[in-house]
């Protein structure tokens, strides 16, 4: 019996987190091709693939939703051509990567097998939301929006 966590009252629409985690887990089984992921910055990351044997045009980049896909598909030439030992294989794969929200594909590029993909975590806009407590129920009244950066320097100044 599985129990789910994003059912309680305390986590009001995470239920798409749950969704998530059920797609990471899925796409943690597959091995190949190996994979490094480096964080360049505090919002930059590197992901790299060893794709050995494969051209551009054998790759395909492509960005469904929360999810960067990365497929690979070798033409096959083995017709043409007589092995006497056959130990690398000409195969198709598929990689996945759950990225969180926000997160932005800057350019991918292939450099002597390694495919290389940038991605960028966009520095989020600090709000602060006041709610006004009235004594009757209006629905979307008394609600203003207002940046936490400047909320923050007017309470710290008021502090001191």
């Amino acid at each position: 019996m599985t129990t789910r966590v994003f059912t309680s009252p305390l986590f009001l629409g995470f239920d798409h987190l749950e969704q998530v985690l059920e797609r990471a887990s899925k796409t943690a089984s597959d091995s190949y091709p190996p994979y490094n992921i480096e964080q360049l910055g505090t919002a930059t990351l590197r992901i790299t693939l060893a794709v050995a044997g494969f051209s551009m045009e054998d790759l395909q980049i492509t960005q469904e939703d929360n999810q960067l896909v990365v497929r690979g598909r070798q033409t096959d030439d083995s017709q043409e051509r007589v092995f006497l030992h056959r130990g690398i294989a000409a195969r198709q794969f598929q990689r996945s990567f759950v990225m969180a929200e926000g997160i932005e594909v800057r350019g991918a590029w292939l450099d002597s097998g390694l495919l290389h993909i940038d991605l960028v975590r966009p520095q989020p806009q600090c709000k602060v939301r006041t709610i006004a407590i009235s004594p009757k129920a209006k629905t979307g009244e008394g609600v203003s929006d207002s940046k936490v950066c400047a909320v923050l320097d007017v309470a710290r100044a008021n502090e001191n």
